[in-house]
């Protein structure tokens, strides 16, 4: 791993304000951020990252890499939860086993956007295309984990609700932040297209306040992720080494499918964390519905108190260092 960009990463304001979460918390500090707060600054950093992805998408069009690449993505998302699930069966359940696989097949919207900040502040460019490849990752995942659970568990289950495939499938493809990232997506493609000067009026909002919205987000994540650090323990060794080595693993592997797909530097490390990010939000609310056998602890302090600060501290700059090393002879 390149230690230079280790400490760029590290020493960057969005980094240095999650760790100023953790340690409020750690110190017992009152700080507290207001409940709507993260909701809105999660939304508004979804709308501009689609509204931006747009823009981009209009330059750059359909052809090329971009059907390629999107439908590889998709692919990821249904392969991920199958090995996962798979390993995770050597020490769990049916239940949590298909919701950890499918959490780690799935995405992090906040890890791709911390990975797109660090591609700007290294002067890497990458193309708005891949917010698409974010955005329909996020669902296969989901149903990949309750078809799992619909083959592999005890016919009866008596604490479970019945499954309305066209409730889940509806939850799993437009589900807030999904139809929001597509939705932005669309609109800044419109716009880019007919009205440039929409695209004027519109860059201060989703550009310059962009960097500092992530901050304060951040923050908040912190203080998150602290919290759920104390049920780590209860997930056990196995868990918590799950939820270092299988980012690894798939990022490994995405970039090598990166430059299958001749990706170029910055695809190719936004492709890796997509692969190697877990999700904590859509996920979550999706296995609580149906699959109330699993316990939310292992899905949500794996993902978020392990997996996300690893990749946002220690993966993004280790995952460039691959990228670099793998990437430059096609680049």
């Amino acid at each position: 791993m390149e230690t230079n960009l280790v400490l760029q990463n590290v020493l960057a304001p969005p980094v240095l304000f999650f760790f100023l979460g953790i340690i409020a918390v750690v110190v017992r500090s009152d700080l507290e951020i207001p409940a709507p707060l993260p909701k809105l600054f999660s939304l508004y950093l979804l709308l501009a990252i689609g509204f931006k992805g747009g823009l981009e998408l209009e330059k750059s069009g359909f052809g090329g890499q971009v059907l390629p690449t999107v439908l590889t993505a998709i692919i990821m998302s249904l392969t991920i939860p199958l090995v996962c699930f798979v390993i995770l069966r050597l020490k769990f359940d049916v239940f949590n086993s298909a919701a950890i696989a499918s959490a780690y097949g799935s995405i992090s919207a906040v890890t791709f956007i911390t990975a797109e900040s660090f591609l700007e502040s290294q002067g890497i460019p990458f193309d708005g295309f891949m917010v698409a490849a974010l955005a329909l990752m996020e669902s296969p995942a989901i149903i990949v984990g309750l078809l799992l659970v619909k083959l592999y568990a005890p016919k009866k289950r008596p604490n479970a609700r019945e499954m309305k495939w066209t409730a889940i499938l509806h939850e799993s493809m437009l589900n807030g932040s999904v139809y929001l990232l597509l939705g932005s997506l669309f609109i800044g493609f419109l716009t880019a297209a007919h009205n440039p000067i929409g695209v004027e009026k519109m860059q201060p909002f989703t550009g310059k306040l962009f960097y500092g919205a992530e901050c304060f987000f951040l923050l908040d994540m912190g203080i998150v992720a602290a919290q759920r650090l104390p049920s780590l323990k209860k997930a056990g060794p196995f868990l918590i080494f799950f939820a270092v080595i299988i980012p690894l693993l798939n990022a490994f592997i995405g970039i090598w499918v990166a430059k299958a797909l001749y990706l170029g530097p910055g695809n190719a490390l936004l492709f890796a964390v997509l692969c190697a990010s877990a999700s904590y939000l859509a996920v979550p609310a999706a296995m609580r519905m149906t699959v109330p056998e699993a316990k939310a602890s292992y899905y949500i302090s794996t993902t978020l108190g392990l997996t996300f600060p690893f990749n946002i501290v220690i993966g993004i700059p280790l995952y460039m260092g691959l990228v670099n090393k793998i990437i430059p002879s096609i680049g």
